[in-house]
């Protein structure tokens, strides 16, 4: 299975797709382009696709609806989270780093509490502050 985002006019991904191996193969190996030309079969010679990668493989980033595709970089950028973060080698990074009161290495902090748990970002105030 490959995965497709069809992109429009302005670079927006509007929507991502899944096309079976079966349509992909050229000669035992997988060919993008023949998933484009299968996808424009099916919803117009006007549409435009790129394949996109589900482990970021290729492309940067997995394509996501109101994402863009910068062409001239050839990747996916997915949609900015908030207004004041910043793209930084096409993923978006807030302007204060994550509080580093955890072991990066297990994902937890010194009480064993995963940090995805502990702190989320505060537009308002433009930092990190804990959950309720």
């Amino acid at each position: 299975m490959a995965h497709f985002a069809k992109i429009n006019d302005n670079n927006v991904v509007e929507q991502v797709v899944v096309v079976s191996n079966e349509v992909l193969l050229n000669n035992g190996a997988e060919s993008e382009q023949k998933g484009i030309d299968f996808l424009k079969s099916i919803n117009g010679q006007n549409t435009n696709w790129k394949q996109t990668s589900y482990n970021g493989n290729f492309r940067q980033n997995f394509a996501g609806v109101g994402g863009t595709y910068d062409p001239v970089n050839d990747a996916f950028i997915l949609p900015k989270p908030y207004p004041s973060w910043i793209l930084v080698n096409f993923e978006w990074k807030p302007p204060i780093d994550y509080p580093i009161t955890f072991n990066q290495n297990s994902g937890t902090n010194s009480d064993g509490e995963q940090i995805s748990d502990k702190y989320e970002w505060n537009e308002e105030i433009q930092n990190w502050q804990l959950k309720n």
